[in-house]
């Protein structure tokens, strides 16, 4: 295949955002059943939740791979590439196989309107089925009861933080979305938790009562103490050093795949398991969290979309921003979010707040979020080119930081034209 046939092949897929968001597991059932139901043939672990889902399983994967096992990664949205999507022991699936299965199945994913998701996903599944992965880590979209994902029979199921987003499809409460990411715990399966809401804590603990699953929750392995988590039971200690991810939530997360990989009884081994958090980055090449992209001045950009993300971003934060002379902030994010407690949060940290519009259809609208910074007194700036300001801040005074904050499609807009 050469390189038109690539671009020809996603221009089609791409295209298939028209059909929207589906929510329900009808469609990508059939087109798996079509395909032989790869899905069925591979050893998964299934992670769902509102933050660090992706980061948790980045820190998986990189354990594994340091294990010697061969591992499929699956997570979404891509930054740059759509090929960052899908990946085996960090290797993008080439361009071709993108192309021949988008090519040798258009006829049948037109007639059945596949959304762009479940085409994604189906081929994600094929894909590591017919290269033989040891384990393959895969990543919810959106929710989990209704999510394309949620086809599969996997060895465990990790439920990563809860905190309000898409409240226009999953509920407008912790315990509705709760419900709809725990609807991936699967019968007699192991279930494994992050540090939850009460709310949350008591659905996740129902529905695994309910499907006879024994549930690990991380609180009851650990220990804090000044920044570092230990990990009694493998005396694993998490700190600034061997975690490459900035922020005490990271080493969370990194503890999280810990337990998963061990209580799995995947992976055992100490130094396996600290060479796999150490070398995440290098592994899974995992990008947009708390990313430096640029020192004086400084350019920050992390891919916090909710209320619980900016959060997490601000308490690591504020630990390195006096060392700033102005600090500046650069957002846009998708409309279904908490983008009134958000844009708070960021108020109260930063000398100036400027506002930019995604190109997406879910984008929170400039003139929306003006309005909500009307009703809350915050003075903002409105960029309608957002790498032009950028480029322009960065021939400026080399003691000012600018955090490029929100939506996955504005950072990796950034990351595209900044290279």
């Amino acid at each position: 295949m050469n390189n038109l046939d690539i671009n020809s092949a996603l221009k089609k897929l791409f295209a298939l955002h028209s059909f929207g968001v589906k929510l329900g597991l009808e469609s990508i059932k059939s087109f798996l059943s079509f395909l032989g139901n790869p899905q069925l043939k591979l050893k998964t672990i299934h992670i769902a939740g509102s933050n660090g889902k992706g980061s948790t399983a980045a820190f998986i994967t990189s354990i594994l791979m340091e294990a010697g096992y061969k591992v499929g990664l699956y997570t979404s949205p891509h930054f740059i590439r759509y090929n960052e999507r899908i990946l085996i022991n960090g290797k993008q699936i080439d361009d071709h196989v993108v192309a021949e299965f988008i090519t040798h199945y258009w006829e049948y994913i037109i007639k059945n309107q596949l959304t762009f998701f479940e085409v994604t996903t189906a081929l994600a599944f094929q894909y590591y089925n017919d290269m033989e992965v040891d384990y393959a880590v895969i990543e919810t979209g959106l929710g989990g009861r209704l999510d394309a994902t949620n086809v599969i029979n996997p060895l465990g199921v990790v439920i990563t933080s809860i905190s309000l987003e898409h409240t226009n499809i999953l509920g407008n409460n912790i315990s509705s979305i709760a419900f709809e990411k725990a609807s991936i715990i699967k019968q007699g399966k192991k279930v494994f938790t992050a540090k939850l809401a009460p709310e949350a804590k008591t659905v996740v603990a129902c529905k695994s009562k309910e499907e006879n699953c024994q549930l690990f929750r991380l609180e009851e392995y650990i220990n804090e103490k000044d920044d570092v988590l230990e990990l009694y039971e493998e005396d694993i200690h998490l700190n600034e050093s061997n975690v490459p991810l900035k922020g005490l939530y990271q080493r969370y997360n990194a503890a999280l795949a810990v337990l998963v990989v061990t209580k799995l009884e995947i992976c055992e081994k100490k130094t396996t398991l600290v060479n796999g958090i150490i070398n995440v980055v290098k592994n899974t090449g995992i990008q947009g969290r708390y990313e430096y992209l640029q020192k004086d001045p400084t350019l920050i950009l992390d891919s916090a979309h909710n209320i619980a993300g900016i959060t997490e971003f601000m308490s690591e934060f504020k630990r390195e921003s006096k060392n700033y002379k102005k600090k500046i902030v650069l957002f846009g994010v998708l409309k279904d979010k908490a983008v009134d407690q958000m844009l708070s949060e960021l108020n109260k940290s930063f000398d100036e707040i400027h506002l930019t519009q995604i190109d997406n259809e879910r984008t929170a609208k400039i003139e929306d979020l003006k309005k909500i910074c009307k009703k809350q007194n915050i003075t903002v700036n409105v960029e309608t080119d957002a790498v032009k300001y950028i480029k322009h801040f960065l021939t400026g005074d080399k003691e000012n930081c600018l955090v490029v904050i929100g939506s996955m499609y504005l950072i990796g807009k950034v990351k595209i034209c900044m290279q």
